[in-house]
């Protein structure tokens, strides 16, 4: 049987938070958002009245003029849709361009992915 929804914690969000960020992809980038050193922070919290949580990415794009950042943006405000258990109320996406994003916020792993090692 599966958790209570209301029961998953603040800590367990941010860990199914940063796997779904995984899962996305920039389309011009062969390498996930979280990887490429988009996201600068997960923090979730309990929502008082639902129980349920609420997380906010702050996160930034490969350049201010990403053609496809309104669409990385949608589908990162779309996890709670995609979490399974429906522990994930709502995420708030803070997009910031300072720092500016460059290539040694990626991980090891894209760096190797992209040929830069």
């Amino acid at each position: 049987m599966s958790k209570d929804p209301r029961e998953v914690t603040p800590e367990e969000s941010e860990k199914r938070m940063v796997e779904e960020l995984k899962k996305i992809y920039d389309p011009e980038i062969p390498v996930n958002i979280y990887d490429l050193g988009l996201i600068y922070g997960v923090k979730c919290e309990k929502d008082p009245v639902s129980k349920l949580n609420r997380c906010k990415v702050t996160m930034t794009l490969t350049s201010p003029t990403c053609s496809m950042g309104e669409t990385i943006v949608d589908l990162v405000r779309s996890i709670p849709s995609r979490v399974e258990d429906h522990s994930i109320e709502e995420v708030e996406v803070d997009l910031v361009f300072d720092p500016p994003w460059d290539q040694s916020k990626m991980s090891d792993e894209a760096k190797l992915q992209m040929g830069l090692m």
